[in-house]
């Protein structure tokens, strides 16, 4: 949500700013603006709607600066329009500040403020945070930032310009990301290091309740006692060809296209003697060992994927597995402690509700094992394990090759758990350890022909509900599936487990309700197949998503995926799920890669 970009530097801060919100674009925004600094004055230019509106502006005021903070909105506090939109100063225009997260005590500050005089300009929580920087500073910014900063609840990544200090960005960071980037006498902030990738060589993300004094030829650290801190800049690993989209029309498309790769890079150093070793949680055998239960707490399509891996850790583990909603987890008393590992997914590594689910484990006593895709991030960085996903830089909102790498994380660790409590047989793990590394390929071998799928969204483009079912392992990617289409589509969709469609749902289904059956589960295939028939009989239009051969095609429509265990069918059944959503959303001329009112990393409530 929200994007937060700076420079300081010898360049032409305007270009580089605009670059970077637009590398910014896919976490969402409705409104944009920058804060440039020219000769003690600071410029500030805001739109609503698009970049395109932005650069205008900027073009027709033609300002030369070489510092300045940029900003896309998402809006939370206040409706989307130019007034709310940031960069946001303080009322004897001192101070300019730009904000990602919630100030949750802002109304109170407000009200305050407003007592002593100060008027404000916008409905924003935001706002607050240059007033009382004003309303602090007495000639020393560090000290107004201090008794500002310790006020504030909530979560906040801000960036701050000072009229009276022309040669410096100030930055602050509590539980939202803020990544700061090195270069050759210039220097950036970001909310995403691939913002700044083309230009800074090295960067560092900031930890909770620090602040940063960012200069051109200097950067300083320090905590919210403002004692001066060290910091170790890493690499950054990010190439241009992680920000372009080739071929391809859209990123999601080729991000779905990716999936072979991914899935073969994750495994490949991860076998020894025929067999899934982590050497990423070597050293937590004797935990394991007395693992009583695992949670695992995730949001959105990472839950999804721990529905996946639920399956997958209690049948190959024999350990029982609780999946939670992260927002709902961090919101109740879950009985975790040593005995309870919790496992966190996240794509970004930066999801709030999953933060703070994380933070919760840990302070009952769990060992918590971070899937994240995003290194460093705070949830890898506050894991005390972490697995890394190695999905590469996944730009579309709606994530394909983030997920189904984490659904492959979860497999892995459950054979390596396995493993460990001998719960397989080394014959059953080499097999399933064969299973998976043949999953690229038959993933290629759906990617290589898509004309049926092409086809079906042209039939099924015009339909405004959908309805996903499936056992088990099927289920898991139904309720992936009916997400995959609604984000991207805007077509209501919704996944039930097969078994439940008699206990109410079945009363919504008339003549050419689509229904999709995901049915590829073997053990399960009959007992689904009397699912398919119930709905049939009530007029509905079905497909069916089968393994090759098993279902009769001249009696049921299906699309076929290759042969696979049932256990691991979740990599396969999903493939021909993304492209069909992709090619829907097509059809109907959505922005496929920012859907609307959606944030590709959700840093707040």
């Amino acid at each position: 949500m929200c994007g937060i970009i700076g420079y300081n530097g010898m360049s032409n801060a305007e270009n580089i700013l605009i670059k970077g919100l637009k590398n910014l674009e896919y976490r969402g925004y409705d409104s944009s603006g920058v804060a440039l600094m020219n000769e003690d004055k600071i410029h500030i230019v805001k739109s609503e709607g698009r970049l395109a509106f932005l650069e205008q502006k900027l073009k027709s005021k033609n300002i030369l600066s070489d510092m300045g903070i940029g900003h896309t909105r998402w809006a939370t506090h206040g409706k989307p329009n130019e007034a709310n939109a940031h960069p946001h100063t303080s009322q004897d225009r001192k101070f300019t500040v730009v904000h990602n997260g919630i100030i949750e005590n802002f109304p109170i500050i407000r009200k305050e403020l407003e007592k002593k005089g100060y008027k404000f300009c916008s409905e924003t929580d935001t706002e607050v945070i240059p007033q009382l920087l004003s309303y602090h500073y007495h000639g020393d910014i560090k000290d107004a930032m201090q008794k500002t900063f310790v006020s504030l609840e909530g979560s906040f990544a801000a960036a701050i310009l000072c009229k009276d200090d022309k040669d410096t960005i100030y930055v602050a960071k509590k539980a939202s990301p803020l990544a700061v980037g090195r270069g050759n006498r210039e220097n950036f902030i970001s909310s995403d290091v691939g913002a700044i990738a083309e230009y800074a060589e090295e960067a560092v993300f900031l930890d909770d309740g620090e602040f940063a004094e960012i200069r051109k030829d200097r950067i300083s650290f320090f905590d919210f006692n403002l004692k001066e801190k060290e910091k170790e800049f890493l690499k950054i690993a990010i190439t241009p060809e992680d920000l372009t989209k080739g071929k391809y029309e859209h990123f999601m498309l080729k991000e779905i296209y990716e999936q072979p790769e991914k899935i073969k890079n994750l495994l490949k150093s991860k076998i020894k003697n025929n067999k899934i070793f982590l050497d990423e949680i070597a050293e937590l055998s004797l935990e394991i060992m007395k693992a009583e239960k695992i949670y695992i707490v995730a949001c959105g399509s990472a839950y999804h994927a721990g529905l996946a891996g639920k399956i997958a850790i209690e049948e190959m583990c024999r350990i029982p597995v609780e999946v939670d909603i992260a927002s709902e987890f961090r919101y109740r008393n879950p009985p975790v402690n040593e005995k309870t590992p919790v496992i966190i997914i996240s794509q970004s590594g930066e999801t709030a509700d999953s933060i703070a689910a994380l933070r919760l484990a840990n302070s009952k006593g769990s060992f918590v094992i971070g899937i994240v895709n995003v290194l460093p991030s705070t949830i890898a960085n506050e894991s005390d394990y972490v697995i890394p996903t190695k999905a590469g830089r996944e730009i579309a909102v709606a994530t394909t090759k983030g997920y189904l790498t984490q659904v492959c994380a979860l497999y892995m660790l459950a054979l390596h758990i396995a493993d460990i409590r001998k719960t397989l047989t080394d014959e059953s793990i080499r097999f399933y350890t064969e299973e998976l590394l043949q999953i690229p390929d038959k993933i290629s071998e759906i990617l290589s022909d898509t004309s049926e799928i092409k086809t079906l969204s042209q039939k099924y483009s015009c339909k405004n509900d959908f309805f996903f079912i499936g056992r088990n392992t099927d289920f898991a990617v139904a309720s992936e599936a009916s997400l995959k289409l609604k984000e991207i589509s805007y077509i209501n969709s919704s996944a039930y487990p097969a078994g439940e469609l008699k206990h109410g749902t079945i009363a919504l289904i008339e003549k050419d309700t689509p229904v999709f059956a995901l049915c590829a589960n073997e053990r399960l295939f009959k007992k689904t197949l009397s699912n398919i028939e119930e709905v049939i009989s009530r007029g509905a239009d079905v497909l069916c998503i089968s393994q090759k051969g098993q279902i009769d095609k001249e009696k049921y429509n299906a699309l076929e995926i290759p042969h696979c265990t049932d256990i691991f069918l979740p990599l396969l059944e999903i493939i021909p799920m993304q492209l069909f959503a992709y090619f829907v959303a097509e059809n109907k001329g959505c922005n496929i890669d920012m859907p609307k009112n959606l944030a590709k990393s959700v840093t707040v409530e």
